[in-house]
């Protein structure tokens, strides 16, 4: 795989989306997190992707897999070259990161994706309702009971 038969794939998985961020990056995302990102510049790494637990130990003994920079604490590997994999390979580990995000998404998230709603579509209707009215707050009558007052003691200076 290359960059871009790996770009076409992810956009394949349900509910990616892709963007430009950090000048020189490709970041593919589902429901607006993360499953895999891609250099578009020359560098050490070529993709990081997310990894179950078993994976992330297993697939760092393979020559050219290597704990993904900045993100090797959740779980993520990097490849430092396409050929590190095989082409099937790959598409199952981004498949799986693809579902690891997806599964840690709010489940209100996941409905909205699921349905063909998107956030914003809900976000312009609930600014299109009319605002709900506070409630008429009840004037209270001032009701003076005659209370006796204290008489204060008052005590002699010496």
């Amino acid at each position: 795989m290359n960059l871009e038969t790996v770009r076409e794939y992810c956009l394949t998985l349900p509910h990616a989306t892709e963007m430009v961020q950090w000048v020189d990056h490709l970041l593919f995302k589902v429901g607006g997190k993360m499953f895999a990102i891609m250099s578009l510049e020359p560098t050490d790494v070529v993709l990081s992707f997310k990894a179950t637990p078993e994976q992330f130990y297993e697939l760092q003994e393979q020559d050219g897999i290597i704990p993904a920079p900045y993100m090797a604490r959740a779980q993520w590997l990097a490849l430092q070259r396409f050929d590190a994999l095989r082409d099937d390979d790959l598409r199952d580990v981004l498949a799986i990161s693809h579902r690891l995000i997806f599964e840690k998404l709010p489940k209100r998230l996941k409905e909205q994706l699921e349905s063909g709603r998107t956030v914003q579509k809900d976000k312009k209707k609930a600014a299109n309702k009319p605002a709900k009215k506070a409630p008429k707050k009840i004037a209270k009558k001032a009701t003076k009971k005659s209370v006796p007052k204290k008489k204060s003691k008052s005590r002699k200076k010496i």
